[in-house]
């Protein structure tokens, strides 16, 4: 016999090995740190400068973070913080080096699909990085209860209440009051007793954010236990049907200061669940990584008629939300193909298969299929916390340079998409 205390006996033994392989602790103190980066990336990487201008500035304002120079030798290493300062200081030909930033509250981007190991969560970390060394400042959402995200930012010792877990709870809470309250005299609705009790309503929306390693990018982590809200969601339906269950996480959105942060990036989990719902509701744009391959093919075909019939079934009003009275549209989305290999003719064909379809939709720098990513990805980082160092130097930059252009595809359609925001919400 297998009881529900052998499986979580298997999976404790499982989580102890899975944090010893990635190099992660099993304690709150041994926090994941992020590297510095040397003095040759972050001027032909990061900010796109002349190192010799570089130095030359560097010498002549001694106010200027000086990094830390290396043992016996002559480079410069800068952390992200530092980076960024000097970002905001630095001027080539009297331009900034500030990333261009429309006015209003930050861009929200899903990244989602049918399928899993379509590369969903490896891309919104990859963005995310790149994102964060071009100056932006990022919001991660992990809407996925396996937590991958969470752990690759080394998120892991958080309860659930100050999850997404608690911020779908917490809506269904505040929202039964808020509908007592208008409908006084009437039948009330009745929020499950397991909730009500946990105090939810109490916590604020800085409770569910997690600071990371990197600076300038923020948290909202995952759990386990947010399956069970994606299960329990239809009970708690039943109960309050007036309840906007799909709006949840865009009302908590439209809660948080325009000005915290640029980006917000939203991992989803596979299918058109309750998390991917409440993901896809919240978003600006919609980024669909996915495999070149003729099943990955069909399969996205299903899960695009599945947002179209998800979203027809609520109505494609956001009224409901209480934030605006337009009808929900994506401002724009990205196909990207992961895991490609220009010399597979299936992958060759399935990408003009996808191109005949998607037209300028789909993106043209494919995440091309190579050895050195796939040690990240074990390990829990990003090609661009890993050090060059670790590997040829050639290896690691050409491996940088592909997430380098699928980045910056999808930067150059969140911009215009970031303006039409603006200019709708002013």
């Amino acid at each position: 016999m297998l009881t529900f205390d052998d499986l979580r006996s298997l999976q404790a033994r499982s989580r102890r090995l899975h944090l010893a392989v990635s190099g992660q602790g099993s304690t709150e103190s041994d926090a994941k740190t992020l590297r510095r980066f040397s003095s040759w990336e972050v001027c032909e990487l990061i900010l796109g400068i002349n190192q010799s201008t570089f130095r030359g500035q560097l010498a002549a304002d001694r106010s200027f973070p000086p990094g830390k120079v290396e043992p016996n030798g002559r480079q410069r290493w800068f952390s992200l913080a530092e980076v960024n300062t000097l970002r905001r200081r630095l001027t080539v030909r009297g331009r900034t080096l500030q990333p261009d930033r429309p006015a209003g509250r930050a861009f929200r981007t899903a990244f989602a699909n049918f399928d899993a190991g379509t590369g969903k969560t490896t891309t919104a970390l990859h963005f995310a990085h790149a994102a964060a060394l071009d100056g932006y400042r990022v919001l991660l959402i992990d809407c996925d209860p396996q937590a991958v995200l969470s752990r690759s930012l080394g998120v892991t010792h958080v309860s659930r209440e100050q999850t997404i877990w608690g911020i779908l709870a917490r809506d269904l809470v505040t929202q039964t009051a808020q509908m007592n309250a208008a409908q006084a005299g009437h039948a009330s609705h009745a929020a499950p007793a397991s909730l009500r009790k946990l105090g939810l309503e109490d916590l604020r929306n800085t409770d569910f954010i997690r600071k990371t390693p990197w600076s300038t990018i923020d948290l909202i982590p995952s759990c386990v236990e947010a399956a069970f809200v994606s299960f329990a969601s239809t009970h708690y339906r039943q109960l309050d049907r007036d309840w906007s269950h799909y709006a949840a996480l865009s009302r908590f959105l439209d809660h948080l200061p325009n000005d915290a942060w640029d980006l917000v990036f939203l991992d989803c989990p596979p299918g058109i669940g309750f998390h991917s719902i409440n993901a896809l509701y919240a978003s600006d744009m919609l980024c669909v990584p996915t495999a070149a391959t003729w099943d990955d093919f069909d399969s996205t075909t299903a899960f695009i008629g599945q947002i179209a019939a998800v979203l027809e079934e609520l109505g494609q009003d956001t009224r409901a939300a209480g934030t605006s009275t337009r009808a929900k549209a994506f401002c724009d989305m990205r196909v990207l193909l992961t895991r490609f290999d220009s010399d597979n003719p299936e992958h060759r064909a399935t990408r003009d298969a996808f191109g005949a379809v998607f037209a300028d939709r789909l993106s043209q720098n494919p995440i091309q299929s190579t050895r050195a990513l796939e040690q990240p990805g074990r390990l829990l980082r990003s090609i661009y916390e890993i050090d060059y160092r670790e590997m040829t130097r050639d290896s690691w930059r050409s491996s940088r340079a592909n997430f380098d252009r699928a980045w910056s595809d999808c930067h150059d359609a969140i911009l215009p998409a970031w303006r039409t925001i603006a200019a709708m919400d002013a």
